[in-house]
């Protein structure tokens, strides 16, 4: 789909041109407070080309997605929306999507979303109607044909640009470039991986990527974040699905006094973005730092990142 400048996002726009394209997370309030949500967009924009909206990510509660998109678009900032199949049907997608879209939301991040068993909550009913593939197509068919997957008409545009989620770092890790694959014929135009903490891992997945020609066809973003202890580093090690941390880093981390493993934490994230930054094939970072965004100007400027395009509000 060719799409207008002016339709662009300003995420899609920094990776069409070649820049390094950052981007970091909102983690949401527990509460109905706007300024809880302004408070850390002001943290992040000056420092990002996109901000993720999450969507109760581990399965746990929080303000949603949708709205804290509609309280970034309402003042400026440039928000990728994170929508999960968890929790809503097709119906509920569809409308969804075209909600975003009207709020001016142009970055579409399709996931299949965390178990309900994984969260606080897990007598709730799950809905995975789609998964993130299917939601990918819909999503596409919905922006390239203008129809439902009713078949009824959409009277407008809609110029989303289209990520999806990838983890080079679970096995089997051959299957993993060819998710990517079918993910990208589903429509994904940019990727944002899991936390990479393991850079031998990753460049062996990259490895195959460029095998495959996948790297030109989609632009990927590496997820990186500081760790603030080796307390929490195990917890995510141990507790969280899905992430990997060398022993060599918790090594570090446990060696290193604890007033001090917060500021190692961060050293380690800027260390590993510099060294992602040098894989071909990698067109930007995700920086999930959480509980922690006030990092996240650190970790820019110090991994030599800017100057930004600065994300003003109204």
């Amino acid at each position: 789909m060719k799409k207008n400048k002016s339709s662009m996002s300003q995420l899609e726009e920094v990776l069409i041109s070649g820049r390094f394209a950052i981007t970091s997370e909102l983690n949401p309030p527990d509460s109905a407070d706007a300024e809880d949500v302004n408070r850390a967009a002001m943290i992040l924009a000056g420092f990002c080309d996109g901000i993720n909206a999450v969507d109760a990510s581990g399965a746990n509660c929080h303000m949603s997605s949708m709205s804290i998109c509609a309280l970034l678009t309402r003042v400026g900032y440039e928000p990728v929306y994170q929508i999960s199949c968890r929790d809503r049907n097709r119906i509920a997608i569809q409308g969804d999507i075209l909600g975003a879209a009207a709020m001016g939301v142009r970055n579409l991040l399709c996931i299949t979303g965390d178990d309900v068993s994984a969260g606080d909550q897990p007598g709730a009913k799950p809905v995975f109607d789609f998964d993130s593939i299917q939601l990918l197509r819909t999503a596409r068919m919905m922006r390239d044909e203008r129809v439902f997957l009713s078949g009824r008409k959409i009277t407008s545009e809609l110029p989303l640009f289209l990520g999806a989620a990838a983890n080079p770092f679970v096995p089997p890790y051959d299957w993993r470039p060819k998710r990517l694959a079918k993910k990208i014929a589903a429509g994904a135009q940019f990727i944002q991986t899991q936390y990479c903490f393991d850079i031998p891992r990753f460049k062996e997945y990259m490895r195959q990527v460029r095998n495959m020609g996948l790297h030109e066809q989609v632009y990927i973003l590496v997820g990186v974040g500081p760790l603030r202890s080796y307390g929490a580093a195990n917890f995510m090690r141990t507790k969280v699905p899905g992430i990997t941390i060398p022993d060599e880093i918790m090594d570090r981390l446990k060696k290193t006094p604890k007033e001090r493993q917060q500021e190692e934490g961060k050293n380690i994230c800027i260390e590993i973005l510099q060294q992602v930054r040098e894989i071909e094939g990698v067109a930007g970072v995700h920086i999930m730092a959480y509980r922690q965004e006030e990092l996240v100007a650190e970790i820019v400027q110090e991994a030599g990142l800017l100057p930004r395009i600065a994300q003003q509000p109204f």
